[in-house]
């Protein structure tokens, strides 16, 4: 039966025809995407065929478009690398997956912008029905970023602080949460901006410690800003140029910035005092290279962790749902066109 209570169609051994975001060649989103209609493909014995419920618009899926990702899939694709899905039809050798479960692909795969996909078993994880739909979409890119480089880099301890700029990100949302259910401050830089006020408020609701625009760190007694707060040992930046020179600068001795996005487009700039009298470390973080098949049950448990935060409503941000026919709009506001938007998911 399908979910309106009709009887199914198709062979239990094909899929349903879907609908797809198709790109035929690397270039702007605008320009080079389309809707197409894919005929019934063939759902073998270990498949597992399933309806996308929502899947985000990413930068990494922009990119990939834009053919400037490090890895791409060859053209004609489909976009999308990351969503939430439910099982419609299995094969007769799935044997941990039925259909009605909720899944979403781990390790993160391409194709997630249609309205059925046909992975084999092992590229499917079940995750708990109670999450909501916008963060079962979205777990895996942003938070689990947010995790890892809360973990990988430095031992942080209670009582220890981090900096970050972006921090208004939904990378940035979750490390300020992150940090708060472990005990750790977070220092917070935001750009100058129309509704800079608004923005501070939002993030301090989350849990931010501190949250600082960065005209107001343009002063030489740093320290004096943070009270009893110990100075950050670990700092993110995804924006480069001034801003990763600002965290840089909150960095105490012997910290390590890791940088994970460039916002800005501009390098990183770093004093020659940053590294022979306060030793810093500059480290990156790429999720696709981390998420390699040997992580794979790791990266399940820590899924399924923050699902379970986001379900029980200790991990938040901001998404904007889109019906599935409306992914032009979503694009236009996903590239900044339209201004500041939260994150675009769309639903299918």
């Amino acid at each position: 039966m399908t979910q309106n209570g009709g009887l199914k169609s198709f062979s239990t051994n094909m899929s349903p025809p879907s609908k797809a975001i198709v790109y035929e060649r690397h270039g702007s989103p605008d320009y080079v995407t389309r809707v197409v209609e894919l005929p019934p493909v063939e759902v073998r014995e270990n498949d597992v065929c399933v309806r996308m419920i929502a899947a985000p618009i990413n930068p990494s899926d922009i990119n990939q478009i834009e053919g400037v990702y490090p890895v791409r899939p060859s053209v004609p694709a489909i976009g999308g690398l990351e969503g939430v899905g439910e099982v419609y039809t299995v094969g007769p050798r799935v044997k941990s997956l039925s259909p009605g479960d909720w899944v979403i692909p781990s390790p993160l795969s391409s194709g997630t912008w249609q309205t059925y996909v046909v992975k084999e078993e092992s590229a499917w994880h079940r995750i708990d029905k109670r999450c909501p739909i916008e963060y079962a979409a979205t777990i895996t890119v942003n938070p689990l970023t947010a995790l890892r480089m809360l973990e990988d880099f430095v031992d942080l301890k209670p009582g220890d602080s981090v900096v970050q700029n972006g921090a208004t990100s939904m990378v940035g949302q979750c490390i300020i949460q992150l940090a708060r259910l472990r005990g750790i401050y977070s220092i917070n830089i935001i750009r100058d901006r129309d509704g800079s006020d608004e923005a501070k408020e939002k993030l301090k609701a989350l849990g931010a410690d501190y949250v600082f625009s960065e005209s107001q760190l343009n002063v030489k007694n740093f320290k004096s800003l943070l009270g009893n707060t110990p100075e950050p040992t670990l700092g993110f930046n995804c924006v480069g140029g001034n801003a990763a020179s600002l965290v840089l600068k909150t960095l105490r001795e012997g910290g390590t910035m890791v940088t994970y996005g460039a916002m800005s487009k501009k390098p990183i700039t770093a004093s020659t005092s940053s590294f022979i009298f306060k030793d810093i470390s500059l480290r990156g973080f790429w999720l696709h290279k981390w998420m390699n098949l040997e992580k794979v049950k790791e990266c399940r448990k820590m899924v399924d962790y923050l699902i379970g935060l986001a379900r029980d409503g200790k991990l938040k941000y901001e998404t904007e749902l889109v019906p599935f026919e409306d992914f032009a709009s979503a694009f236009d506001k996903a590239l900044g066109k339209r201004g500041s938007h939260p994150k675009q998911v769309l639903r299918f």
